[in-house]
């Protein structure tokens, strides 16, 4: 898919497109009252506020290399988006999002950095579907994401119906919560405060655009 140059939401409404003529009807309903059902029962999202220390980390990366929070703002500052999974048709469409303005983002000082709980394996998967040239991250139980944003039990309606269309929801993670965290995106300057914090709430197929982290890269 050709995200080069689009919004978010531009890429929404294509990825919307595809979905109606890919998933039947009543599958494609079910996804969509679960993000609604999420967007209601979510208000308040952010756990780190602009102005707050970001938490520290140290994570595997797609091929099990240990990255370090610190180590990364010696360098840059960083860009960090949680995501819930190589599965999921929004979090496909927002990384390549991102990746189609990486160029810029480094050019403003910042490195781009995604977490998500899936294994390191599923992180290499989505970076190669995706062709992306950054850090993607395995978070296994969240432990650093309920520092971020909000954690939820995906609930047994939309891990049915994904087993219902072929797709092992478990497969992707170490372990079997099912818990996913709310997708967010900070901005951490090279003292690890952070500047930007922003989460569209519960229901995951909106998503902060990449304009806005560059307007606040630009800041």
């Amino acid at each position: 898919m050709n995200t080069e140059k689009k919004s978010y939401a531009e890429n929404l409404k294509d990825l919307r497109t595809n979905l109606e003529t890919m998933l039947p009807k009543e599958a494609l309903n079910v996804f969509d009252t679960d993000a609604e059902n999420l967007q209601l029962n979510h208000q308040s999202i952010l756990k780190l506020q602009i102005g707050e220390k970001a938490p520290g980390f140290s994570l595997s990366n797609a091929t099990d290399k240990t990255i370090k929070l610190s180590d990364l703002l010696k360098k840059r500052k960083v860009v960090l988006a949680f995501y819930r999974g190589s599965w999921c048709p929004y979090c496909n469409v927002q990384l390549a999002h991102y990746q189609s303005s990486l160029a810029e983002i480094h050019a403003l000082g910042a490195e781009f950095v995604a977490i998500s709980p899936q294994t390191p394996d599923e992180s290499l998967n989505i970076k190669e579907k995706n062709e992306l040239n950054f850090e993607v991250l395995s978070d296994n139980g969240n432990i650093v994401a309920k520092k971020y944003t909000t954690i939820f039990k995906n609930a047994d309606a939309p891990v049915n119906t994904m087993t219902e269309l072929g797709f092992d929801f478990d497969a992707h993670y170490s372990d079997d919560s099912r818990e996913l965290p709310i997708p967010a995106v900070f901005i951490i300057e090279k003292d690890a405060t952070v500047s930007f914090a922003k989460s569209l709430g519960g229901d995951y197929r909106n998503r902060v655009e990449v304009s806005e982290i560059i307007n606040a890269l630009k800041k």
